[in-house]
Formats: C-alpha cells, sequence, structure tokens
C-alpha cells in the first residue's frame, strides 16, 4: 500500500486525514511535536508516530534521514499555527517575535521538509501544504491578521516554486484550503466539519496530476486567486 507523511497529525485534520488514510489501508509516518500525548493518533492502525518540531530545522533534516530506505508517495505539510493573539497582529500592534514564529511554521517548515524528504519520493508523488483562503492577496478585504496571512501567502508562492522546480522529476506540488473548519483553530461556529473537509482534501489530491501542480485549490475543489 501506499506510504503518507502527515505532519501536525496529533489533531484537528491531521488527525482525521491519518483516520481516513489508516482506513483505507495506506502506511501512514504521521508527527505530533509531543507523540506521548496523541493517544488518538496512535491508537490507529498502521501509523507510526514520529517527533517532529517543524520549526527546528535540525529536526527536520533528522527525520529525513530516518526514512532512508523507504519510499514516500505523498507528504502532507498540515503542521500549522494561528500566530499571536489577533489583538498582537492587527493595526493596533504586532508581536514580532511572534510573527517570525508564524513565519518559521507555517511558511519555512513545509518548504525545508518538502526538499529533505525529496530524495524518498516514489515516482509520481505528491507534496500537499494546508495553507489558507486567507492567504490570497487577491481576496483580502477585510484585512487584520497579519502574521498569519502573510505566512500563508508566503507558503504559497513557496511552493509555486518548488512545483516549477519539482516538476521535471515528475512530482505534484499543491497548497490546499481546508474550509473554514470545526478545529480549535476554526472554532465551533465554523461551517465545515472536519471529516468533510478532510475528504474534501483527499479527493482533491487523490485527483491531481501534473498538469495542477503549483495550484491553489479549496477542498472543495475550487481554485483559489493567488
Amino acid at each position: 500500500m501506499p506510504t503518507v507523511i502527515i505532519t501536525g497529525a496529533n489533531r484537528g485534520i491531521g488527525l482525521e486525514l491519518a483516520r481516513q488514510y489508516s482506513a483505507d489501508g495506506w502506511t501512514i509516518i504521521a508527527t505530533a511535536r509531543e507523540p506521548a500525548t496523541a493517544a488518538d493518533l496512535t491508537a490507529l492502525p498502521g501509523v507510526e508516530v514520529k517527533a517532529l518540531a517543524v520549526d527546528d530545522s535540525a529536526a527536520i533534516t533528522a527525520f529525513a534521514a530516518s526514512l532512508a530506505g523507504r519510499r514516500i508517495d505523498l507528504l502532507i505539510n498540515n503542521a500549522g499555527i494561528m500566530g499571536p493573539d489577533l489583538p498582537a497582529q492587527s493595526r493596533d500592534g504586532i508581536d514580532a517575535a511572534g510573527w517570525v514564529q508564524t513565519m518559521q511554521v507555517n511558511a519555512l517548515a513545509p518548504i525545508l521538509l518538502a526538499l529533505a524528504v525529496k530524495p524518498f519520493l516514489a515516482p509520481g508523488a505528491k507534496i500537499a501544504t494546508i495553507s489558507s483562503q486567507l492567504g490570497s492577496i487577491a481576496e483580502n478585504e477585510s484585512g487584520g491578521m497579519y502574521a498569519y496571512r502573510a505566512s500563508k501567502a508566503a507558503v504559497n508562492m513557496g511552493n509555486r516554486s518548488l512545483a516549477a522546480d519539482l516538476r521535471d522529476a515528475g512530482i505534484t506540488c499543491l497548497v490546499l484550503h481546508p474550509g473554514w473548519v470545526q478545529t480549535d483553530m476554526g472554532g465551533a461556529k465554523a461551517p465545515v466539519t472536519v471529516p468533510d473537509s478532510a475528504a474534501g482534501l483527499r479527493r482533491v489530491i487523490a485527483g491531481a496530476t501534473l498538469a495542477d501542480s503549483g495550484s491553489f485549490i479549496a477542498y472543495d475543489g475550487r481554485r483559489l486567486p493567488w
């Protein structure tokens, strides 16, 4: 069966992706900052849980080295953070250190990880990075959320370059909007359930071809503007 790496898989969308891929018989390499607290994840069949703090570049290098001898069919960069409390990433004030941390986790880590695991990607492999519609520059009419929006716009551009650079290797790179989802980040009022979001993301990933590489796509298949 194919193998998928899912980062930030201890809760929310990452956990549900692991659950759904597990139900389909995939081999799953799931990462969490603290695997000892990821009981729901470790209970899934076919799941190998590894510790990974994505904001630590040395940890990313070590994680990739642990994959020696394996072939990866799909990498899902799911780990991410909202960043500083919203008043501290608004016109009323900016938490500079928090902004840098948000960029490290949301924008830099997915690119570092993709390049680190590239030697282990199978022919025709795919890299899917969970972004957000809030990273669309064209659709930002409401302002605010400076650090989060900037980090998602940055990872979108990083993946656009990654798609161009890896096209000759036959690797498809996507950035995906999961919807406004009922997670700890999205809140209880969000209109999209976690299972529906994960199922939609899986459909988009499964249906994507090399012709779609470099695209920005929502969980329901909509193409989003940059």
